[in-house]
C-alpha cells in the first residue's frame, strides 16, 4: 500500500521524479540496484530479516552514489539517529504529503540533508535537552572560541588572565564531551549553545 501511494504521488506530480522499483526486503533490494541504479531509495526501517537501518549501511557502503531517504512511522530518536549514522540523508515520516515527498528527494539530491518538520523539531528538542548548563563567563569564552579567538586574545577581550581562558576552556572541553577545541565547536553549534 505505501508504494501504490508513493507511486500514485510521484506519477501525478510533473516534478520529473521516475519510480524505477520497489523491493519488499533488504535481499531484493540488492538484487534490483544490481540491475539499476537509482538516483535515491526511500528506505522503510521495518523490513523482513534485514531492517532498513542495516539495509541502509550495506547499500552506502556498496553503492556510495545512491542516495538513502529513511521513510517511517517511527518518529523515535533511537531511529532518526542510527538511520542518519548508517548514512541516510534524510528522514520521513509516512505522513508526508506530495510536495515534502518531491521535496525532500530533490533537496538529497543536490547533497542535502531533508528531515521531515517533526522529526526536525524532535532533534532540536533533543538537542536543547543535552546541552549542558554553563556559566555566564563559559558561555562568552565559548563563543569566542567559536570565532576562532586563541586563549590570548579571549583574554585580552573580556579583561581575564589567560590562565582563567585556559581553565574555561578545559572546563567546556568537559562539559561538552569534546576531545579538542574542533570538537568543541561542532557540539556547540549542534546543541545551539552559540
Amino acid at each position: 500500500m505505501v508504494v501504490e501511494g508513493i507511486r500514485v504521488l510521484l506519477h501525478s506530480d510533473n516534478s520529473g521524479i521516475n519510480l524505477v522499483g520497489s523491493a519488499g526486503s533488504a535481499e531484493a533490494c540488492m538484487l534490483l540496484l544490481a540491475k539499476q541504479l537509482p538516483d535515491v531509495i526511500l528506505m522503510d526501517i521495518n523490513l523482513p530479516e534485514i531492517n532498513g537501518i542495516e539495509l541502509c549501511r550495506m547499500v552506502r557502503e556498496k553503492y556510495p552514489s545512491v542516495f538513502v531517504i529513511g521513510l517511517s512511522t517511527f518518529n523515535q530518536l533511537s531511529y532518526i539517529k542510527k538511520m542518519m549514522e548508517n548514512g541516510a540523508s534524510g528522514y520521513l515520516l509516512k505522513n508526508a504529503g506530495r510536495e515534502e515527498l518531491t521535496g525532500a528527494i530533490n533537496k538529497v539530491i543536490r547533497g542535502q540533508e531533508f528531515m521531515s518538520p517533526e522529526v526536525a523539531l524532535l532533534l532540536r528538542t533533543e538537542a536543547t535537552r543535552q546541552a549542558p548548563l554553563l556559566t555566564r563567563r563559559e558561555k562568552e569564552v565559548l563563543e569566542l572560541i567559536v570565532e576562532g579567538l586563541t586563549n590570548n586574545e579571549i583574554a585580552k577581550k573580556l579583561f581575564i588572565s589567560i590562565a582563567t581562558v585556559d581553565t574555561h576552556r578545559k572546563n567546556l572541553l568537559t562539559k561538552l564531551n569534546a576531545r579538542n577545541t574542533a570538537a568543541l565547536v561542532k557540539t556547540a553549534l549542534a546543541t545551539h549553545l552559540v
